[in-house]
């Protein structure tokens, strides 16, 4: 077979493989970003990912040193979550299991340095799938617990008589007859905008990200001096910030919407809390957290702006000291 046809029916023949072993996994995936608003977000991932693949294609095209033992370890290994998976009805086994496969067959093929480049659209893939409940359960009920605290808090400042339990609020409304309760139900725990945004973070640090082309001298450098010079380099860090600051982000601004939520009660009722308010007050807070995170990358990208032109500055002719510019003209 040539290469020409090789390149075709290589991607042709992997593609139908994955779709033959991650069928189920893959309508059932599908089914949950439809139907968990959860991970609604995950609707969107492929899409994003397709574009990513897309604006990277040159650079996968290039020739890489295939590592096939590994990654052929790699993908019995994921053969294996994935019978385990489903032998024990863990969905959550499976998907990591495709996850891996994926990461295996790069490996397989391209080696470690392609990886690198995929390493976007691997978390993305990542943040899309369903968290184990357990595990779902004990992040969401102490979010819960923290919004109602601020709900309190913000009611209290404004001289309402309030009462907690928990994560249900007690007051009583002007004008009514008995007090009424506020729930932070799971769905007001802030956990969705946090999983939605810490997404949107990795997503915009990438696109806003400078892509810095691959030049020969990059290619016979090893693999640890490649890591090395992310870790330290700017855009790394920028990128780790964005993504760190997706969670306070979310996790106050929601806690901002139920303090609101539960002033309002206070005057106009509970029924604040419900409807066309309910929705329309997520739909707010989801996008000044997403405004605050785009304030971020700004902030961060004028310090790294100043900072690179201060090094400019430092290494110009008339900066440069005496016994610099000497060694120079030698």
């Amino acid at each position: 077979m040539s290469a020409d046809l090789r390149k075709i029916y290589q991607p042709i023949t992997i593609a139908a493989a994955l779709g033959f072993l991650y069928f189920t996994v893959f309508v059932k995936l599908a089914n949950d970003w439809w139907h968990d608003e959860n991970y609604s977000h995950g609707l969107l991932i492929p899409l994003v990912i397709a574009v990513i693949l897309w604006q990277e294609r040159k650079t996968f095209a290039r020739p890489r040193q295939p590592q096939i033992a590994l990654g052929a370890i790699g993908i019995a290994l994921s053969i294996f979550a994935l019978w385990a998976g489903t032998a024990g009805a863990e969905l959550f086994v499976q998907r990591i299991s495709l996850l891996l496969m994926l990461t295996s067959i790069v490996v397989y093929f391209f080696g470690f340095q392609l990886v690198r480049l995929t390493t976007v659209p691997l978390l993305l893939l990542f943040l899309s799938i369903p968290i184990p409940q357990i595990i779902f359960n004990r992040v969401a009920f102490p979010l819960q617990l923290f919004a109602s605290q601020c709900a309190v808090g913000a009611m209290s400042f404004f001289g309402i008589p309030v009462l907690r339990q928990g994560n249900v609020i007690e007051l009583m409304p002007l004008g009514a007859t008995e007090p009424k309760k506020l729930a932070v139900v799971e769905a007001c725990s802030g956990i969705r905008s946090l999983m939605t945004l810490v997404t949107l973070a990795v997503i915009y640090a990438y696109f806003t990200t400078p892509k810095v082309a691959e030049t020969t001298t990059d290619e016979h450098r090893s693999p640890a001096s490649k890591i090395y010079s992310s870790l330290a380099s700017f855009t790394f860090w920028r990128s780790i910030i964005l993504v760190l600051a997706a969670a306070p982000i979310a996790i106050l601004t929601n806690a901002l919407r139920v303090s609101g939520t539960g002033v309002l009660a206070h005057s106009y009722g509970t029924r604040v809390a419900d409807g066309f308010f309910h929705t329309f007050s997520g739909w707010v807070i989801y996008i000044t957290a997403a405004v605050l995170l785009f304030a971020t990358g700004w902030i961060l990208d004028r310090v790294g702006f100043r900072r690179r032109s201060e090094q400019v500055k430092s290494i110009e002719p008339g900066n440069r000291p005496a016994d610099a510019m000497n060694l120079s003209t030698v």
